[in-house]
Order: C-alpha cells, then sequence, then structure tokens
C-alpha cells in the first residue's frame, strides 16, 4: 500500500523536535504525528486524546495513548516531564484553551502549537462577498458540525503569548502544503509556534 506523504505541517514538527526527546501529545487524533515522531526522531512519546476511535486507531499502531480530556488538566504529570508537548490542531477545539496551553507549558520544556488561521484571504473572501462562514481547505467544517469552538488568526496567537508572558521560540506558517514568508496573517492556512515560559 503506496503511503500518504507527509504534511507540510508535520515535516516542521519533525524538524523542531530533537531525537530521543520525550514528548506528548495532547489531542493526537489516529496518531499520525505522533508515529512519525516516533519512528523519525526515536522519541519517547504518549498521546492524549478522547475519541474513542481514534485511540482503538493509535493502539492498532501500537502507539501508547490515554483517554482522557485535557480541559480538566494534566495533574498526573509533575513540572517538566517532556521536553515537547504538542497541540497540534487542538488549540481551537478545546473549551478552556488558556488553561490547557498554560497546563502544557507547566509539564513541557517546549509546547509546539499548531491551528488553523481563522483570518486569511479566503476565508475574509467568502465571509465578506458571500456573507457565509467559510469553508476552505484548512478550515473544512460546516457550521453546525465544526469541532472548532476557538477562531483565532495568528497575530491573535502572537498577541496572547505576549500577554502571557509566553516566549515564541520559532514560528512558520503554511499555505497549500508549503512554507510561506510574507503576510502570514492574511495568507497562511496554518500557522505554527514553539513556545516556551519566560525565564
Amino acid at each position: 500500500m503506496k503511503q500518504a506523504p507527509v504534511k507540510a505541517e508535520h515535516k516542521i514538527i519533525l524538524n523542531w523536535i530533537n531525537k530521543d526527546a520525550s514528548l506528548l501529545d495532547l489531542g493526537c487524533g489516529d496518531g499520525e504525528l505522533l508515529a512519525l515522531l516516533i519512528n523519525e526522531r526515536q522519541v519517547h512519546a504518549q498521546g492524549i486524546e478522547l475519541n474513542e476511535n481514534s485511540i482503538h486507531r493509535c493502539v492498532a499502531q501500537g502507539l501508547s495513548v490515554f483517554q482522557q480530556d485535557i480541559d480538566t488538566g494534566l495533574s498526573e504529570y509533575a513540572d517538566n516531564s517532556f521536553d515537547y508537548v504538542i497541540l497540534n490542531q487542538t488549540l481551537q477545539q478545546v473549551k478552556k484553551p488558556d488553561f490547557a496551553l498554560k497546563e502544557a507549558l507547566r509539564v513541557g520544556k517546549k509546547v509546539i502549537v499548531g491551528f488553523p488561521n481563522f483570518v486569511q484571504a479566503s476565508a475574509r473572501f467568502q465571509i465578506f462577498f458571500k456573507g457565509r462562514v467559510p469553508v476552505t481547505k484548512a478550515l473544512p467544517y460546516e457550521w453546525y458540525d465544526t469541532p472548532n469552538l476557538h477562531f483565532l488568526g495568528i497575530v491573535d496567537f502572537k498577541d496572547y503569548c505576549k500577554k502571557r508572558n509566553i516566549q515564541i521560540e520559532n514560528s512558520a506558517f503554511i499555505r497549500k502544503n508549503s512554507q510561506i514568508k510574507l503576510f502570514p496573517n492574511l495568507f497562511a492556512e496554518i500557522g505554527l509556534f514553539v513556545c516556551l515560559k519566560q525565564s
């Protein structure tokens, strides 16, 4: 069976992770990124996921995944338990993103956050000219079946980090499965950030 190509966001995350690192993937889904990191970087990893079907798919691949709602916190993990905590395509879906990120920063030395940019050009175009909630490649859901609870753009996240005294160590922006540099808040479909607590 032909293997699917690696998503651009996964390639970027892969390049940010050190070999043999300890890692916690919050909202790991079906384990696609988790499996890639284990295979390519030999990380010591575990995932947390709420959806039972996704957990079954992870376990079938031999991944260590626990069922938990990250909105309730990560009290079973000590401070700085992991080299990295990943919140990829998760932050906008939790009920308490501020609390979830605070907990991730507590248990991880570095936190990688990835989210769809809700204010990119094609979304703005659909709102302005069609008067409809946007449906794009990065935001493929209709308003009535979306798992997304919070809608943010790249500038929103940068402002949030400034207010919360969170250091952004690195960032990358993706459009049409390629990395872009210019005007990411307008053109990027996905924003990725490496965050850490200010010392």
